[in-house]
């Protein structure tokens, strides 16, 4: 897992894991304000809004991917 810088040429969508480096916690990106650099995100059920500097995209490479993926319940398929 690695963790990358967010700038002005960044894409970042509503959704998206972002790290948090003031509290060093995984948050759920809820809007990115660019033109005013701030980000509004979901951290433990409260929303935080935030300098896009304290801000890092998490990016994973294709094994780390295919392992984080989720399959669904094999119950209902009898």
């Amino acid at each position: 897992m690695e963790f990358d810088e967010i700038t002005e040429e960044s894409k970042v969508y509503p959704g998206e894991y972002l790290l948090y480096t003031p509290r060093m916690e995984i948050v759920l990106c809820g809007a990115y304000m660019p033109s005013k650099k701030k980000i509004k995100a979901l951290a433990y059920g409260k929303m935080i809004e935030d300098h896009t500097h304290h801000f890092q995209k998490i990016r994973l490479n294709p094994e780390e991917r295919k392992e984080r993926l989720s399959t669904r319940c094999k119950g209902c398929t009898k």
